[in-house]
């Protein structure tokens, strides 16, 4: 059941130029700006009023631009860690932990912080014929697959052939929700563009990534659990990234806390990591160029199928327009990171001894970032640190449930004709 509430309050703004307006229902872009830019929701509410834990995800339905809740969420839990923090000589180590581990009330099914922008996407959403188009490299997908099949919402997912794997589900997903996949040897970044064909077609509407703000601030949930556990806003923040959009969430949930005035002033450093070799955001950080200098995306498809976090691997993400990664690690003094596969498993190990619990292997890329940063003195043994880990508890998820895997409906080539996409799915769901 979907459960109606009174629309949050917010209005929208314009990063690039600060222009105020309304949200239409579904804006996506500033019309008005005549460079990219990200656009931001601004709330009314300045002050969070955090509900009860029966609230689930919407909890923090203050900042979140919401018209209903929907059943079946849960909110990112946050804890002290101890044996993590004790290896590492941490005295303030901040676990945010998304994904499956009842023991410490975290019960996502779908075991990802992905679900916080499902709910959150999915909540902002009024009721339309048109059908949600989401573009994923696994996770995403998973979570929108869960949330729409649990509330009846019209789905298409567009998924690299790769990835199929990681829809699983512990009971089976709807007739409402189809997916479609590239072709062999296709990555993240064709199944967007396979998404963008999709959308042509009137009964599509493009769920929008990073542009659309109910994503972002879904994200941000994770540091609004910290700063409201921890008592104050975080000192530094590390998680991994493929697009950056979770940082670029993070740091924006970081404002409204200071224009909260309760978890003090200071804004995370954020420490962002990528998997080795796929680390286009490392270099051009590093040359402080808003051009990520991708050109061979042959070259490109082929060092993301050699990394382990394979949701780590947007070719095009919201990196240098306005409100982006860029600016949000300016803003910051943030860092971006590297960390080969085999660091990322023995992180992976070492969280499961001392916490108790398995990682993504994006989760565990972030976790090697933070041993990494410790061992070149790049935080304080004494500094509040939010160690984000965007999934984890899937090994114990898959052992205590029966398993269904969402098949695909079509299959469509690496750089499909236009034509083709909209005569095969056309019809697909019979509206």
């Amino acid at each position: 059941m979907t459960n109606f509430t009174e629309k949050t309050k917010y209005r929208l703004q314009s990063i690039s130029t600060g222009r105020m307006f309304d949200d239409a229902g579904w804006t996506l872009d500033d019309d008005q700006s005549d460079k990219p830019t990200l656009i931001r929701a601004i709330y009314d509410k300045k002050q969070i009023d955090i509900k009860s834990d029966d609230n689930g995800f919407y909890k923090f339905a203050d900042w979140l631009p919401v018209a209903k809740y929907l059943k079946g969420s849960s909110a990112p839990v946050t804890y002290k860690s101890e044996g993590f923090a004790k290896h590492l000589g941490l005295k303030n180590l901040y676990i945010t932990f998304s994904g499956y581990w009842p023991e410490i009330g975290a019960n996502m099914p779908t075991c990802s912080f992905k679900e916080t922008e499902a709910y959150s996407v999915c909540g902002r959403l009024s009721k339309t014929d048109k059908i949600l188009v989401v573009a994923s490299a696994g996770n995403t997908a998973r979570a929108f697959a869960r949330v729409c099949s649990d509330n009846d919402i019209p789905l298409l997912l567009c998924v690299p052939e790769e990835m199929i794997d990681v829809l699983w589900f512990d009971e089976p997903i709807k007739k409402c929700v189809k997916l479609i996949i590239s072709a062999k040897g296709s990555d993240y970044y064709d199944a967007i563009h396979l998404s963008n064909l999709a959308c042509k077609l009137d009964k599509f509407v493009m769920e929008g990534g990073a542009k659309n703000v109910a994503r972002r601030d879904g994200m941000g949930t994770t540091v609004l659990s910290a700063a409201s556990f921890i008592g104050k806003i975080p000192e530094y923040y590390f998680q991994a990234v493929g697009s950056g959009t979770g940082a670029i969430a993070a740091w924006e949930a970081n404002l409204r806390l200071i224009g909260d005035g309760r978890f003090g002033n200071n804004k995370m450093k954020l420490m962002v990591s990528q998997n080795e070799p796929f680390i286009p955001l490392f270099h051009a950080w590093n040359k402080r160029s808003r051009e990520l200098g991708i050109h061979n995306h042959t070259e490109a498809r082929e060092q993301v199928a050699r990394i382990d976090a394979k949701v780590l691997s947007n070719r095009k993400p919201p990196y240098g327009l306005a409100g982006g990664l860029f600016d949000a690690l300016a803003d910051t003094n943030g860092e971006v990171l590297t960390v080969s596969n085999t660091k990322g498993r023995e992180a992976a190990k070492l969280f499961l001894e001392l916490e108790g619990n398995d990682l993504h292997p994006a989760a565990a890329i972030a976790a090697a970032s933070l041993i990494d940063a410790v061992n070149n003195k790049k935080v304080e043994k004494d500094a509040v640190i939010m160690l984000n880990v965007t999934g984890g508890g899937e090994e114990k998820f898959k052992h205590e449930k029966q398993l269904h895997y969402l098949k695909p409906e079509l299959v469509f080539d690496i750089d499909p004709d236009i034509e083709d996409v909209k005569s095969r799915l056309e019809n697909l769901f019979h509206v």
